[in-house]
């Protein structure tokens, strides 16, 4: 049910498509050939068909190799889940065989809770980074896994920055932060939800809303028009994080080999 990748070793490579998705099986090639990927693992097309056909439920072997899973990216990272002495954050990404565009947003900083952001501010030397992470995971999980619209986070970000004087998310400073997450906690109280402290929880959770979004409107849809037939479902990749949020020496984006267009 789930294939471990990174540091140069993968158990899947790029043949495996249909197993591991297209995500999936490119990561666990770019390992193989040696590119610096992130240690992490992708659980199976299979396993998201044995969901769907048992009440929406993982099955129990298939959580128990998450687990082992989660415990190779704690070997190859020195790092530990829920650990907040030397906090390991993950992010989970939806991946079938076939490109599906939008079918689910990325859920990045997976593994935070109340006392891991403390260890990441120490971890880190930097109490604006921990709690500029903690406050994408709350917004990010609360509309992809709780189903909390994301318009919510964005007018309470909105009016939190018009109340302190600031234009950019980036003046934002530590305590204004913390102040970020508390507005954004409330507002999963105003839902009659709360998020969830155990990082397992988190997710197994996050998986749910991954396998959820196969069977999810805009997929049936965009499936139907493509005529895609014959794809079991998606493949979740869970990965160590790296952060593009750390500071002015971080930055993320995308690289092309070519002019895609």
């Amino acid at each position: 049910s789930v294939y471990t990748f990174g540091n140069g070793h993968a158990e899947g490579d790029k043949s495996m498509k249909s197993l591991l998705g297209g995500k999936g099986a490119n990561l666990a090639e770019m390992s193989r050939v040696g590119l610096s990927v992130p240690p992490g693992f992708t659980v199976t097309t299979s396993t998201c068909a044995s969901y769907h056909d048992n009440a929406r439920t993982i099955p129990p072997s298939a959580w128990d190799e998450m687990l082992a899973g989660v415990a190779h990216i704690e070997g190859e990272m020195g790092f530990g889940f829920g650990d907040a002495a030397k906090p390991l954050l993950v992010s989970v990404r939806s991946g079938a065989a076939v490109s599906m565009p939008g079918m689910m947003d990325t859920i990045l900083n997976l593994g935070l809770n109340d006392d891991v952001v403390e260890g990441l501010a120490v971890k880190s030397g930097s109490a604006r980074f921990a709690y500029d992470s903690y406050r994408r995971l709350l917004d990010m999980y609360g509309s992809v896994v709780m189903g909390i619209e994301r318009e919510k986070f964005e007018r309470a970000l909105t009016a939190f920055k018009a109340t302190v004087g600031v234009a950019r998310d980036e003046d934002l400073s530590e305590s204004d932060l913390r102040g970020v997450c508390d507005a954004y906690k409330a507002i999963y109280a105003e839902e009659n939800l709360s998020f969830p402290q155990d990082p397992y929880e988190q997710l197994r959770l996050a998986t749910h809303a991954v396998f959820d979004s196969w069977q999810s409107d805009r997929a049936k849809k965009y499936m139907a028009i493509n005529q895609i037939v014959g794809v079991r479902g998606t493949a979740v990749n869970v990965q160590a994080m790296v952060f593009g949020n750390m500071g002015q020496t971080s930055g993320t984006g995308v690289l092309f080999t070519r002019n895609p267009s």
